[in-house]
């Protein structure tokens, strides 16, 4: 089963829906045991760094077991940000730290050039490295909505980026652990490829 983790940040029905319309099953669940149980996770996330981390610190364990057992796992949008060390949102609160690396806030220079922050809609994928959930992708257009973006100290494990003024990364990837800044299941055919991808990795 594939358990999305309910901590109170996530865009839980879209995602659970993007699930469903590749006939994949899935629960939507704060609890523990769920988590533990998952055979897969996912975490999604929308708003603040800070208070994402707050609501997440009891799910630390259970998300870092979960890799080391080798399960698949994907973060999605503030849900790839927080698997890294910390973020210029709040400096203060740290992340997962399963990425060394920090979070930083769009330039304020991109406004010079004509560019949104946020940026909110679709940007083109540039892909770097295999990755498993990338199977089939070319170049595709995807998602976006947000305001920061991830510097990772490992640039390896940046699988794609975009160009929003600046390289951003747009798809982390190592071993068992996947995460996209974009949002898969608002990105159409494409986006749901990627979630397709995603639910052949878990064991049969």
């Amino acid at each position: 089963m594939i358990t999305i983790i309910d901590y109170g940040s996530g865009n839980l029905k879209s995602i659970k829906n993007g699930f469903k319309k590749i006939n994949a099953d899935t629960i939507v669940s704060s609890s523990l045991k769920d988590i533990n149980d998952a055979e897969a996770l996912v975490l999604p996330g929308v708003g603040a760094f800070g208070t994402a981390m707050e609501n997440l610190n009891k799910y630390k364990d259970s998300i870092n077991n979960h890799i080391d057992l080798n399960k698949p796992f994907l973060g999605i949008c503030l849900g790839l940000q927080v698997l890294f060390t910390s973020s210029d949102e709040t400096p203060d609160i740290p992340g997962l730290n399963i990425f060394n690396g920090e979070v930083l806030h769009f330039p304020d220079s991109l406004k010079l050039q004509g560019l949104k922050i946020p940026q909110m809609g679709w940007n083109q994928l540039e892909i770097k490295n295999e990755c498993p959930i990338l199977e089939g992708m070319d170049n595709e257009f995807m998602y976006f909505v947000h305001s920061y973006y991830v510097n990772p100290d490992d640039k390896n494990i940046i699988a794609a980026t975009i160009n929003y003024g600046i390289d951003v990364p747009a798809v982390i990837c190592r071993e068992n652990i996947f995460a996209t800044q974009f949002h898969p299941e608002k990105s159409g055919e494409k986006g749901l490829q990627i979630l397709k991808n995603f639910v052949k990795l878990i064991p049969r």
